[in-house]
């Protein structure tokens, strides 16, 4: 019961943060491996709230692996 339960919760982190990412590469320009511009810019807005986002995702994820991996 309980490893169907971390199963689940794992495939919808993952489905989560395979969103999040594709969001944030669709905003940064025509390409997929980089944008067009190769100058530096700031994060700013929901560009920054969506990074934090993805990478509070990860970590998440990285627990609930290591979760069901320690326990089940």
């Amino acid at each position: 019961m309980n490893d169907t339960l971390l199963n689940l919760v794992q495939l919808i982190i993952s489905v989560l943060l395979i969103v999040t990412i594709l969001v944030q590469v669709r905003g940064q320009g025509t390409g997929l491996f980089g944008s067009s511009e190769s100058s530096f810019r700031t994060r700013r807005g929901i560009e920054l709230t969506l990074f934090r986002f993805t990478v509070f995702l990860v970590v998440v994820f990285i627990g609930v692996s290591i979760i069901s991996v320690r326990f089940f």
